[in-house]
């Protein structure tokens, strides 16, 4: 069945990128924008804009009868959620069921079994893909029976989330029980599920994730691995494709891994399986798997040339995988910087306000996605990514200058951001060496505070 027309049901710099494809597929758009988005760039490029409330995204973005609504009310036959908001939620893939209206992307058991990360650890055993050591806390007396077993270093997971919330590290046992309430706290504020479980910490590791395809009927391609080791309070910051440095044979059996959790799933459309690499053990460990577009997606459509959101949309119609896995070509590396409106030296603190200028670069193998412009409005309701600088190249060596080059050709006025930030971490040499451990921004805070 053929998409005619879509709701968007996100903002930002992920709702002009889904715009954009629609619009290239000859696909109409409404965007789903509450009262403090109405008047920013994406609505100038959306077929129609409509309002879905006010700023709070309780109030609007987070309201699953509110976007259903929405769609009907504009004869929309297919939601997109973006990332984060309800791209997440199995509810919203069921109301859209119930209604006839077209969810782009997986099913509500799909997104439902990997939402939960006690259900996705036990579907990636059932598939025969490694875990990190762990298990379940369902009562104090049973974590502490488990943490006594694995020893310390622990850390305490979310079962209903990620994004670092409800995750806090545990290096000595007596404090377990405290730290078990806190995550359980934090988790239950942010997801509404204070369940939390038990994972051996791994000293040294890199986050490395896999994009996947599915058509929903156990046909799944990958189109390779993002490294996003280069992170802050498990927030990522810069990531990369192909994952530098890593032994082939362990790339290749990452790669198989996650083609096989998301086959036995019988996973619909795009997905990101990410993995912990134990860099000391050279062996990896499935994590979780995201069912969504990823924030950093554009790296991924640099290497392989495909347009992520066509191949999300095209799946959702029932065409199913247009590719074969060895009609995909992995050409070259792509970096990606996440630039945000924070001030570093005010540990990141975020920095709502007006953009008075922003100058984005251009030039070769360099590619933007931003929806901030002079005179744009960053709220303090939303997370405070304001763009992606991308650069693409023939290797490592090349997109790394390029990228550096194209932030030295960004300027924004009008807010703080974390461009010289990201200026200063291409320059380190550990960085430029490529394959970092998620340890590697915390030690080069600690020697930049050092050096002040």
């Amino acid at each position: 069945m053929a998409i005619r027309r879509v709701l968007i049901a996100n903002r930002g710099e992920i709702a002009l990128r889904v715009i954009r494809s629609c619009t290239a597929l000859g696909i109409e758009t409404v965007l789903a924008a509450s009262k403090a988005d109405i008047g920013a760039v994406p609505t100038h490029h959306a077929t129609r804009t409509v309002c879905i409330g006010p700023a709070a995204p309780s109030a609007s973005y987070l309201r699953v009868d509110t976007i259903v609504q929405a769609a009907l009310s504009t004869g929309c036959d297919a939601i997109h959620p973006g990332y984060g908001f309800l791209s997440e939620r199995a509810d919203l893939a069921l109301a859209c069921e119930a209604e006839g209206i077209t969810f782009i992307g997986p099913t509500a058991e799909q997104i439902a079994a990997v939402g939960d990360k006690l259900r996705a650890r036990a579907v990636a055993e059932a598939a025969g893909v490694p875990v990190v050591p762990g298990g379940a806390a369902e009562t104090l007396a049973d974590a502490i029976a488990l943490g006594e077993r694995m020893g310390a270093p622990i850390l305490v997971k979310a079962v209903g989330g990620g994004g670092g919330r409800g995750m806090k590290l545990v290096t000595d046992l007596a404090q377990l029980a405290p730290t078990l309430a806190i995550a359980s706290a934090e988790a239950e504020a942010a997801f509404g599920d204070g369940r939390v479980y038990l994972e051996r910490f791994v000293a040294r590791g890199r986050h490395v994730e896999l994009q996947v395809l599915g058509d929903g009927m156990g046909g799944v391609i990958h189109l390779g691995e993002r490294d996003c080791s280069v992170q802050r309070r498990y927030q990522k910051l810069i990531e990369e494709t192909p994952a530098p440095g890593l032994p082939e044979p362990l790339r290749d059996a990452l790669r198989e891994a996650g083609v096989r959790f998301a086959r036995h799933l019988s996973y619909r459309g795009a997905g990101t399986v990410e993995f912990l690499v134990d860099v000391d053990a050279q062996e990896f460990y499935f994590l979780e798997m995201n069912a969504r577009i990823q924030v950093e997606h554009p790296v991924t459509e640099a290497v392989t040339g495909i347009d992520l959101i066509a191949e999300q949309i095209a799946i959702a119609e029932g065409t199913g995988l247009r590719l074969t896995q060895d009609a995909v070509r992995l050409m070259g590396v792509a970096i990606e910087c996440r630039i945000n409106a924070e001030d570093p030296a005010r540990d990141f603190a975020p920095c709502p306000g007006t953009v008075r200028a922003a100058h984005w670069p251009q030039g070769e193998g360099v590619r933007v996605d931003t929806h901030v412009a002079a005179g744009s409005g960053i709220p303090p309701y939303y997370d405070s990514l304001m763009a992606k600088i991308i650069a693409h190249g023939p290797d490592r060596a090349t997109a790394l200058a390029r990228l550096r080059a194209a932030l030295d050709d960004t300027h924004v006025e009008g807010v703080a951001t974390n461009l010289a930030f990201h200026r200063r971490v291409l320059a380190d040499p550990d960085f430029a060496a490529g394959g970092v451990d998620t340890g590697f921004l915390p030690r080069f805070l600690i020697a930049q505070d050092a050096a002040q």
